[in-house]
Formats: structure tokens, C-alpha cells, sequence
């Protein structure tokens, strides 16, 4: 019996249509069988048989290569998100109300719709939106999905010449690909986009010293416990922000973080120290819906909570910048010198994968303390 022969199923976009590429090694019957299908054209460009993307023609290639080749549709049909960062409220209100130069070309409209249903983090829709824009006003001349991989490829090479970073690099590649991908419903379009590879850096953290004295340099109530309750629960910025007064439980000494990082709600530690002045903060403030609120009962911004950080770090006399973040690596890091379980600081940081939490490893001082230093 003669083996199954193979062919891949790709997106393709051209003359403002959508297309089914097909890819296969030259068969005979293979290639007697496409040439059946509806119209099939050849695309010099992409290098492989085309024929225009409906349901009918899908339909039409699975019946017309049943038990004659197998259908690789791995780069056709959604397998996963581009990204996972559904931890915000989705507020692209922003994007609309700013003003723009005449000859700007702003993001579309379904790709801000899009980042608003799937509720990615405040700061994720404002790189995807500044980095898209920067690609398709690149390119002004261009109806946007006329664009291909060597537009992208060459927007990218422009970034690289300009000294962008890797991680830069990588949110250009995921802002692009979320409109052709997520909003356009062409997943895996551009499976040739090469990606730099990703920079191990290693986390920066504050001695228990510094941390103190940050602690003991707020303004008042309220900022003394936003930047405990940031290192004593190991907590995100947009995590803090969205905390209810219900998410404090004060019964089992623990807070929860609902809709964290990928949107996944985890528990974490509640210091009783920090319980001690949350109460006092609470009576002096009375907030109402959200643990921390602005002016007129408004959820508390990002900017304040590193602006809170950043000041009572410089009047404490600490030289490095010193950022919100910077306390949950300091949370973790401290917690894994004093002989917590690596799986448990995972737990309590919401990572998906243990590898993510091995990075606190490299920075604890307890790794060195039982190495002799060879010099002496």
C-alpha cells in the first residue's frame, strides 16, 4: 500500500483576499488532484498553490485528499493566543481621545476592540498599539493587509539599525501578528518571522535594609502600605491596583489576586504587620470599592503606585532606580534566602512553569555563601 503524502494548508493574503496556500512535495496524483479544486492559481511570491479561503474550498480540500494525504493544518487553525496578558481592564478609551498629525494613520478600529474583549493589561495595549502603529505608518503608502513577511522583516532590520532591544524587537513581532493573526483570523500567517532570541537578564533586587528603609521613607498611611503589601505579598503592579477591600483576608491571613498575569487568580501571603496598617489606613481613608482609590472613588493609576516607590526610594538615599517590580523580585529572592521551597514561591508569584521562578536562584546570596572564594 503506497504511503499517505503530505501537504500544508498556509494563510495567505493578497489583492485584498483571502487565500488557502497549499504546499506539497511534486506528486503526481497530488498535483492531478489540485488542479480540481476551485480555481487554483499558482503564487510566485509565496511559492505554492493557492486557491481563495472559503468554507466551501476547505471542505473541498479535505474531501478531495481523503485517504490520499494527510492535511497539516498546524499552521491554519488557532492552537494558542499570541499572548497571554488578560490581566487588565481592557481600557483602549486612551487611544481615541489623543490627538494625532493628519498624516498619522492610527491603529484600526477592530485591532483596539480586540485588546479591549480579551482584557490585556494597560501596559500591553500601549506597546501594541505604539508598536503596530509604528509598523503600518512605516509603510503608509500600503493598504495594511497588502503587507507580508518581508515588509515585516524589513520594519524589524529598521529597528535593529535604530538599537532596539530584543524585548522591543519581540513586541513588534506580537503586535503585528495580533492583527493578522487574532483580529484578522489568520493565525500563523507569517510562520517565517524569525525572533531574536529573548535576553536572559537577571532580576534586580533591594536588600530586607533597603527595603525597610523605603518603607520607612512613604508620605503617609496609605503609601506605606502600597509598597508593603507590593514586597510582603510579592505582588504586580496591576495586581495592586485591582485589589477589592474583600480580596484581604484577614481570617487566614492571606490575599487574594483575582484575574492576575494570563488571568489567573492565585492566594499569597498577608503580613501582619501590613494587616496592622491596612486597618489604620482603612479608618483614615475609608475607601469604598478598590483597597487603594484616587480622587472620587476612581481605581488607583499604575503612574501613582511608581511614583510612590521611586520618591520614597530617593529620600531613603538609595542611588539605583528603584521600581515597583523591583519589590516582588526582592519578595521572592528574600523569601528563597530564608529556605522557602522554590514550588512554593511559584505558587505565591502566580508562574506558570518552575523555570521562571529558578531565575531568584542566580541572585540569592545563599547560592555563594558556601562557596570559598579562591583568592582567599
Amino acid at each position: 500500500m503506497e504511503k499517505l503524502q503530505n501537504i500544508t494548508l498556509r494563510h495567505l493574503y493578497f489583492n485584498e483576499e483571502k487565500y488557502i496556500g497549499i504546499q506539497f512535495y511534486p506528486h503526481k496524483v497530488v498535483q492531478a488532484l489540485i488542479k480540481e479544486l476551485p480555481e487554483p492559481k499558482w503564487s510566485k511570491e509565496h511559492n505554492m498553490v493557492c486557491i481563495k479561503n472559503t468554507p466551501q474550498n476547505l471542505t473541498a480540500i479535505f474531501n478531495k485528499f481523503k485517504g490520499v494525504a494527510w492535511v497539516n493544518c498546524s499552521y491554519f487553525f488557532k492552537n494558542r493566543p499570541v499572548n497571554t496578558h488578560g490581566d487588565g481592564s481592557g481600557d483602549v478609551s486612551w487611544v481615541e481621545k489623543r490627538r494625532t498629525a493628519k498624516d498619522y494613520r492610527p491603529c484600526p478600529h477592530e485591532y483596539l476592540q480586540k485588546l479591549a474583549l480579551k482584557k490585556y493589561s494597560s501596559s500591553t495595549i500601549r506597546s501594541y498599539v505604539m508598536y503596530f502603529e509604528r509598523f503600518i505608518n512605516h509603510y503608509k503608502h500600503l493598504e495594511i493587509n497588502s503587507l507580508n513577511e518581508l515588509h515585516i522583516r524589513a520594519f524589524l532590520e529598521q529597528m535593529v539599525k535604530n538599537k532596539s532591544s530584543n524585548s522591543a524587537l519581540n513586541m513588534a513581532v506580537n503586535a503585528i501578528k495580533f492583527y493578522f493573526e487574532i483580529v484578522q483570523d489568520m493565525p500563523n500567517r507569517f510562520y517565517e518571522i524569525e525572533r531574536p532570541n529573548k535576553e536572559q537578564k537577571l532580576p534586580k533586587v533591594l536588600s530586607k535594609e533597603e527595603v525597610k528603609a523605603i518603607i520607612a521613607n512613604t508620605n503617609n498611611i496609605k503609601h506605606r502600605c502600597i509598597v508593603e503589601l507590593l514586597y510582603s505579598a510579592g505582588l504586580r503592579r496591576s495586581e495592586l491596583i485591582n485589589l477589592k477591600i474583600s480580596d484581604i483576608n484577614s481570617d487566614r491571613m492571606m490575599v487574594r489576586v483575582e484575574g492576575g498575569k494570563g488571568n489567573k487568580d492565585r492566594f499569597t501571603l498577608l503580613s501582619a504587620t501590613v494587616l496592622a496598617n491596612l486597618r489604620r489606613y482603612f479608618v483614615q481613608c475609608k475607601p469604598k470599592t478598590y483597597l487603594f482609590e484616587g480622587v472620587g472613588e476612581a481605581q488607583y493609576s499604575a503612574a501613582s503606585v511608581k511614583a510612590i516607590v521611586s520618591k520614597a526610594a530617593k529620600k531613603a538615599k538609595i542611588l539605583k532606580l528603584v521600581s515597583p517590580h523591583m519589590l516582588r523580585h526582592s519578595f521572592a529572592t528574600h523569601l528563597l534566602e530564608s529556605g522557602a521551597d522554590l514550588r512554593q514561591i511559584q505558587i505565591l508569584l502566580g508562574h506558570n512553569s518552575l523555570k521562571t521562578t529558578e531565575i531568584y536562584t542566580h541572585v540569592a546570596s545563599h547560592t555563594f555563601n558556601n562557596i570559598k572564594n579562591p583568592l582567599d
